[in-house]
């Protein structure tokens, strides 16, 4: 079936409740009292990213919820994006002994700036969309991610632009951001001598004419943007207006319906994402069930997020009722989500990865499949 029996039962069945009594998902006794935290951008600039991971895991919740004695909570930590407001956001969280698990950081300089907290007290996370290789290097037993890497989306994003676009040349620019920067710098690096030249903007800036020129006299066949799409909307435009009639190749940052502002501009921009389509199969009852609650197709990473407050949920089911035994059951889970094979190594990192191409067309973000 598009979504698995075992996730169906977990979203849908999940009743057990209570110290002694058996309650209806299973025989398990879940525990009771007990919180989620999403923590991620819900205002701000980059709140379209966190729209659909708040809602995919708020779907989790609220399907557990249906029928449970004890409900389980979903706090929102809304950090803007920013890894300036995460130490204290994180602080946050571990004071409060009710949230055993944290679904995010949801990007990667927060979970930087947050990670070292959350590691210290022992609260378990897994980010459903933070991407950059060295968040598992840092000895983290708490950190987990629900999808692939920068180490795989970035060589993904260079293959599909030598094998399919076959650009011969490619301009490489990034936002300075933890995430944009260490992703151009894979891009980069991958492409070899097929890089003409690089340049790196910054969060909020508006105007790139001293960027556009660069590019320009290049012209390049494409260029590669690493960062999100508050910044890539303006720059495709003021690339666009300047005369670069190439291949815009940008990630997972820039999966957002704002980037289809630049309009006209944006027609045939490639977007690179470790997250599986809405129209997958796999997705297919997930997707349905999102569109009800929520009125909305599934954005970017919802369905990341679905799988990752699942396994949280999974360990309450089984009666878990503090962070010590949840982080075990995180780090042994090996069960299959709707997106893929949920199991961590040691590092925190899935085992099943995959990676896929969009494109802007008829004004709208469409799959073209897997990069294989």
């Amino acid at each position: 079936m598009g979504i698995s029996a075992a996730v169906l039962a977990l979203g849908l069945s999940l009743t057990a409740c209570g110290t002694t009594e058996d309650g209806d998902g299973g025989g398990s006794d879940a525990a009771c009292d007990l919180k989620l935290a999403f923590f991620g951008p819900e205002t701000g600039d980059a709140a379209g990213l966190g729209k659909p991971i708040i809602q995919g895991a708020q779907l989790a919740v609220d399907q557990y919820n249906k029928d449970a004695k004890c409900k389980v909570g979903l706090e929102k930590k809304d950090s803007q994006g920013s890894p300036d407001a995460a130490p204290a956001l994180a602080t946050d969280v571990v004071s409060d002994e009710s949230i055993i698990g944290v679904v995010g950081p949801a990007f990667s300089g927060e979970s930087a700036a947050a990670g070292p907290i959350f590691a210290e007290e022992g609260v378990p996370t897994i980010t459903p969309s933070a991407t950059n290789p060295t968040l598992a290097d840092n000895g983290w037993a708490t950190f987990h991610r629900a999808l692939g890497n920068d180490a795989t989306q970035g060589p993904a994003a260079a293959k599909y632009i030598k094998d399919t676009i076959k650009a011969k040349t490619v301009y490489v620019i990034d936002d300075a951001s933890e995430y944009g920067a260490g992703l151009a710098g894979i891009v980069k690096k991958d492409l070899g001598g097929a890089v003409s030249g690089t340049d790196t903007i910054q969060q909020k800036q508006t105007d790139f004419s001293a960027t556009v020129t660069k590019v320009t006299d290049k012209n390049p066949d494409a260029v590669f943007f690493g960062g999100y799409y508050a910044e890539a909307t303006l720059l495709i435009g003021q690339l666009r207006d300047g005369g670069f009639k190439g291949t815009f190749v940008v990630a997972d940052g820039v999966k957002d319906p704002a980037f289809l502002d630049a309009k006209k501009a944006a027609e045939g921009t490639i977007i690179t994402c470790p997250c599986i389509p809405d129209t997958d199969p796999a997705v297919a009852d997930f997707a349905k069930a999102y569109e009800a609650e929520f009125g909305e197709a599934p954005g970017t990473y919802a369905a990341e997020s679905y799988d990752a407050a699942n396994v949280f949920l999974a360990g309450i089911k089984d009666g878990i009722d503090d962070r010590k035994d949840m982080l075990e059951f995180v780090n042994d889970y090996d069960e299959k989500g709707i997106t893929k094979q949920l199991k961590f190594d040691d590092k925190g990192e899935p085992a099943d990865v995959h990676v896929y191409a969009y494109t802007v067309k008829d004004g709208a973000i469409v799959p073209v499949g897997e990069i294989k």
